[in-house]
């Protein structure tokens, strides 16, 4: 079941990527709070395809509201949005019934679905699916602003060139929301000229790259979470998952933490203006499945486009023997970049149920 649920806020999404139109309602969003819906236009607008870095389907993606929201502001009720698909090619994708496409979702699909499931642009599978979640999400970026959060992401990495290292005790929300308003969103500049060759590259070669997206949230109080499974690393986890294409999740320092040693992994707590903080944050924010109060830190790699126009070797179902595969269409050769807004979207929904969650908890409820 295609359900992200909360404590607090829980969001189901529907549709396929070839069907009339894709959706998804959001349960426990509170009441009484005015919504920007220019803001999660533009939003949607970073995620939209279109470009030289990015698949040629055109969709306007534009999202209407079906439900939960009356004058500009939420009622409390479910909140449904919708939007219609409209650029589709159907007739590209019935061949992959007979001989499934590398690394998509073409073989396990069939077999839990059989000869019954869409395959069509890849279905319910679709990275198309992330439309509706991010306009969810959109919401919930400026909720969470509302309480003094500020979510953003930038492209950590593009195959082997990396963005500017950044220092999350340092950053400021200023800056997150000067990566936004770039082409490719990173800090340096320069770095984005390099991965833009990358990208082209590979598109030039039929060929595509995968990339590593780094997500802050400034702001987030402390004591948010649970453990042992109910801990936000988990909760996040579990929601950056379910983004398509997503092979990895780290937080704070990650894997590399396991290259340090105690001394130089520890951070020191000290004080920090009037309240207690530590020194570094190679934790990334959270400690024993709980927020401290310090910058969420968290990265996830997202796997090379498997469609791609280079010849590959597959299987032909019907006759049990090998073939080759060339993947005709229109694909991004870098989804890494499209995801930036998806992440930033999921991670607001997680954050923002976690908050949600311990206020009811406080008063009760």
């Amino acid at each position: 079941m295609s359900l992200l649920e909360g404590k607090a806020i829980s969001v189901s999404v529907f549709g396929e990527s070839h069907g009339a139109g894709i959706g998804a309602v959001a349960e426990g969003l509170p009441a009484g709070e005015p919504v920007d819906l220019s803001r999660m236009q533009a939003l949607m607008a970073r995620r939209a395809p279109g470009g030289a870095l990015a698949t040629a389907r055109r969709e306007a993606d534009a999202v209407r509201v079906l439900s939960g929201l009356k004058d500009g502001v939420t009622t409390g009720a479910p909140l449904a949005v919708w939007i219609e698909n409209g650029d589709t090619r159907s007739r590209d994708y019935e061949a992959f019934r007979r001989v499934p496409r590398p690394s998509h979702a073409d073989y396990p699909a069939l077999l839990r679905y059989g000869q019954a499931t869409d395959l069509r642009g890849g279905g319910h599978f679709s990275g198309r699916l992330t439309a509706p979640l991010t306009a969810i999400g959109g919401i919930c970026l400026e909720l969470l602003e509302r309480r003094g959060v500020t979510v953003g992401a930038h492209a950590f990495a593009v195959a082997d060139v990396q963005d500017a290292p950044v220092d999350s005790e340092q950053l400021t929300p200023a800056q997150l929301m000067e990566v936004r308003g770039r082409e490719l969103p990173v800090f340096d500049e320069a770095a984005g000229a390099r991965m833009r060759e990358e990208i082209l590259a590979a598109k030039a070669d039929g060929d595509s790259v995968g990339g590593v997206l780094e997500l802050f949230a400034l702001g987030l109080p402390g004591g948010l979470g649970d453990p042992m499974f109910a801990g936000v690393e988990n909760r996040l986890a579990a929601a950056l998952f379910g983004i398509p294409a997503v092979r990895g999740v780290e937080f704070g320092d990650g894997f590399s933490a396991a290259r340090l040693r105690g001394s130089a992994h520890n951070d020191a707590y000290c004080q920090k203006g009037g309240r207690i903080g530590t020194k570094t944050n190679h934790h990334g924010g959270v400690i024993g499945g709980i927020t401290t109060g310090e910058p969420l830190v968290v990265r996830m790699a997202v796997k090379p486009t498997p469609s791609i126009a280079m010849a590959q070797r597959t299987l032909d179902m019907a006759t049990g023997e090998e073939t080759v595969l060339s993947i005709q269409g229109r694909h991004d050769p870098c989804i890494a970049l499209r995801a930036v807004p998806v992440m930033e979207a999921v991670a607001a929904i997680v954050l923002l149920d976690l908050m949600q969650h311990q206020q009811r908890e406080t008063n009760g409820r």
